[in-house]
């Protein structure tokens, strides 16, 4: 997805479950994540 690429994520509560799965998945989309 090319609108995420170089985007900045913060995402809360990913040291396990769905909000680690979500930023491993923005990881994949090239995006930043905090």
């Amino acid at each position: 997805m090319k609108e995420f690429k170089d985007k900045v994520a913060v995402i809360t509560g990913a040291g396990s479950g769905i909000g680690l799965a979500i930023a491993r998945r923005c990881v994949q989309e090239r995006m930043k994540v905090v």
